[in-house]
Parts: structure tokens; sequence; C-alpha cells
């Protein structure tokens, strides 16, 4: 027969110890979340402030310009009958993300980005950038031409002022899944964060080279030191550190059988239209 020869209530070991360590550990709870430093209150302060929604440029001519506000928008598959690995390929928007490592440390984007393409296609910090001279003559205001170069750069302020940037893929440095090019948002511009807009079109490209580029209208967008574009890898979906499954984006041409580029090379400068900064007026309820 089995005697107890103590009940729960009795403190055997070192028991001194670990209840002063369990109130060491409350206290320290109760401290981190009081300043809000706590790893899920960081994590929200963060997710609100990437999320924020963001006012686009409107375009008043029809045109992109320096200084503009945009999203870069990939639209989906056209043929909805052909499946990638991940069913037919959604319309995305460029969006950046801080890498995981630096997460829970970030009050606003610093350091170096990675870049998918989000399927949340309301414009946000994350999806939201400038266009931007690349020489003392492209002023702001000035409007953007095929085949001039410029900088893509996450907004000032909570957006870090940071600039997309490629590079050729090696053997230690590629997109992580489809190992093509990768793409990634860095603080400083240099001759691997110049890109600028082709025509969509191959066969009108050389006719359109110097003219204005169209504000939300397709345009292929190349990489100056690679002539590599900017893609939607539509086979490969990665999930963010905030939970959402998006694309990876890679700097790789896509072409058809007709030396064509592909429509995960294809994109849209979008901008806002006059009308849309006047908002309909509420009639007051009687």
């Amino acid at each position: 027969m089995n005697v107890r020869t103590y009940n729960p209530s009795v403190r055997v070991g070192n028991w001194n110890e670990d209840i002063q360590l369990e109130e060491d550990t409350l206290k320290d709870f109760l401290e981190k979340r009081e300043k809000g430093e706590l790893s899920s209150q960081k994590r929200s302060k963060l997710s609100q402030m990437l999320f924020k929604p963001v006012s686009l440029s409107i375009s008043r001519d029809g045109c992109v310009h320096y200084g503009d506000v945009v999203v870069l928008q990939c639209l989906g598959a056209q043929d909805r009958t052909q499946y990638t690995n991940n069913g037919p390929r959604n319309t995305c928007n460029l969006a950046v993300t801080p890498q995981a490592s630096n997460l829970l440390q970030l009050t606003k984007l610093e350091g170096t980005c990675d870049v998918s393409g989000s399927t949340s296609l309301e414009p946000n910090l994350r999806s939201s950038f400038v266009i931007t001279g690349c020489e003392p003559y492209q002023a702001k205001g000035q409007k953007l031409c095929y085949g001039q170069d410029f900088f893509l750069c996450t907004m000032d302020g909570d957006g870090g002022n940071l600039y997309l940037q490629s590079d050729r893929a090696t053997l230690e440095k590629s997109a992580n899944r489809s190992r093509h090019q990768a793409v990634t948002f860095v603080p400083q511009p240099s001759a691997l964060t110049k890109w600028r807009i082709l025509y969509y079109d191959p066969r009108m490209r050389m006719e359109n080279e110097g003219l204005p580029v169209p504000a939300n209208s397709i345009v292929i967008i190349s990489h100056m030191k690679t002539n590599h574009n900017l893609a939607v890898e539509e086979n490969f979906v990665m999930r963010t550190p905030f939970g959402h499954r998006e694309y990876e984006i890679s700097a790789n041409t896509y072409l058809d059988s007709h030396r064509a580029e592909k429509d995960v090379n294809r994109w849209m400068i979008m901008m806002g239209v006059p009308g849309d900064e006047i908002r309909p007026v509420v009639p007051d309820s009687q």
C-alpha cells in the first residue's frame, strides 16, 4: 500500500527560489506590457504603421511625374484556365516587408527589406512608392519618359526612404524560391537601384522611347544594370512575418513565343485621377 508522505502544499527543494523567480518573471512581464515592449505589442504597432492607408498622387495630365506617389500593380493571369502551382495568379501590388530578424526592433522601415507581391490592393505604406529622379535635372514635377532612369523609393518618415535594388544572381545571392535575380529595398542609392520604364509592346518600343509614361497603363519595369525586368513569380508563394501568403518578386524576363514579355512582367503605375480627392457629401439624416 502506497502512502503519500506529502501533499501539494508541502514545500520541497528550492521552493523559495522558485517562488521568487515566478514573481520576478511576472513583474518583468507587467513592466514590459506597461511600456508597450512585449513582442505582440511591437508587432501590432508595426503592422498598424505598415498597413496605414496612403493617398496616391493625382495625375491631372494623365502622365507619371518625378515625385509622384504611386502603386505598382501586376494584373492577374489573363487566362484563368491555366493554373500554376498555386492556382491562377491573382492581381497583386509590389510591397515591402521588413526582414523577420529585424521585425520586432523596428519602429519604421530601415535597413535591407524584402519585396513581395501582395494581393491586398488598397494603397498603404507597404505598397506606395515615390518615383524619384537620379539626376539633378530630373526635378520633382517633370514627366517621367520611357527609357529614362529613376529610383523607386519607399515613403519618407515611417517608410524609411529606401531604394529598390537588384543585382545579378549568384550561388550565394538570389531569390529564395525561384533562384532568379533577387529584389530588395536598401538604404542607399547606387547603380544597382536605377530602373527604367519600357513600352509594353516590343514592336513599338523604339517609337515610344523618350515619350511621357502614361499613368494607369501597362508598362515594363527594367533594371538598368542587368537589363532584367521586374517579375511576379507566380509559381512561388512566400509567407510574410505578418502571416500573409504573397508572391515572390524577382528581376527576370519571361518571354512568350513572339519574344514579347509575358504578363508576369507587365505592371501598371497606378495613380489617382482628377475627382478622387473629392469626397461625396453625406446629407444629414432628418
